[in-house]
């Protein structure tokens, strides 16, 4: 039997942003997920011991990074990219995530700023998590001290980056300690405009408008980021394309039943499974796309995103 729709996010749904594509562009959707990020400053961010604002090497150049620390002595160390549909989001518009993750998991969390498009196209921001995802790792005893104990992290388009990244990361033979992916964007062949590619996850027609993000804004979204449709069979835009998963770093992949990505997010986990990565999924019941920054809202979304986070923090615990 299906969850229902929460209550509390079903009343919050119309006041969220980016949901008509004819209305939006890259500098509209920016300012609406800002304009997000600022209407809550009344309510103070769950405090850390220190947020500092640092650089990570992107592959261009340095980029604007945020390291939250919430302990003292060694640690864990995360590499968060943020979502946006590649296009919106920030460090600050994801600020309140990047703080629950450093003080639920006891991790150092290195939040990082990648180029966006459509001033840099794919691969610019894959490229960029890579770089900084090696550079944090390079410079390991200025975050956490512990090499064996990084982690890559992401919600949604950010999701997308942190899957690429971890596939990146095996084949240059870096060991990661785990992945935690949140509603991630697995598969842009077609972007989400191909009637048959899109026939391949049924969710991308049963949530395809009215529970936030929409099919429409996905392909507007995956219209900016990639420059020639054909670069969606690339694995390094969709992670699902990827020719072996063996050997990537646990997982945990959260998905959202009245998301639709949902599907795409599922068959990721389901390859994982099948290649022998240690995986734990969770399908989101009852919310929807981005519910990991409604927890103050939703008793629902919080309690899902906390056993996320909990299994995140045993994989990192443990160690590559």
């Amino acid at each position: 039997m299906v969850t229902p729709l929460d209550p509390v996010i079903a009343q919050i749904i119309p006041l969220l942003p980016l949901q008509n594509p004819d209305a939006l562009t890259p500098q509209s959707a920016r300012d609406a997920l800002s304009a997000l990020a600022a209407a809550r400053a009344a309510v103070p961010p769950p405090p850390v011991m220190s947020a500092e604002n640092i650089q990570v090497k992107g592959a261009a150049g340095f980029l604007a990074a945020r390291a939250y620390r919430n302990t003292s002595g060694p640690s864990p160390t995360i590499v968060f990219f943020h979502g946006g549909g590649w296009v919106a989001g920030d460090i600050d518009t994801h600020d309140r995530q990047a703080r629950l993750l450093a003080i639920e998991t006891g991790a150092i969390v290195v939040s990082v700023d990648y180029r966006r498009p459509p001033e840099v196209r794919f691969p610019g921001a894959f490229e960029d998590a890579f770089a900084a995802a090696k550079d944090v790792i390079a410079r390991i005893a200025e975050f956490g001290g512990d090499a064996s104990r990084v982690g890559v992290a992401g919600d949604s388009a950010g999701g997308n980056l942190a899957a690429a990244t971890a596939i990146a990361c095996r084949d240059a033979g870096i060991r990661l300690a785990a992945q935690l992916l949140v509603y991630p964007v697995t598969d842009v062949v077609g972007n989400f405009a191909d009637a048959r590619e899109n026939t391949r996850f049924p969710s991308r027609a049963e949530n395809a408008e009215g529970y936030f993000l929409t099919r429409a804004v996905m392909e507007w979204f995956c219209g900016h980021y990639l420059l020639d449709v054909a670069h969606g069979t690339d694995w390094r835009a969709s992670p699902l394309r990827a020719k072996s998963f063996a050997g990537l770093a646990p997982a945990v992949v959260t998905t959202a039943w009245f998301d639709p990505l949902r599907d795409e997010g599922k068959a990721y986990a389901d390859a994982l499974k099948a290649a022998g990565v240690p995986t734990t999924y969770y399908d989101g019941p009852g919310l929807i796309h981005g519910y990991f920054g409604l927890v103050d809202a939703s008793d629902a979304a919080r309690i899902e995103a906390q056993k996320a986070r909990a299994d995140f923090k045993a994989l990192l615990e443990k160690g590559a």
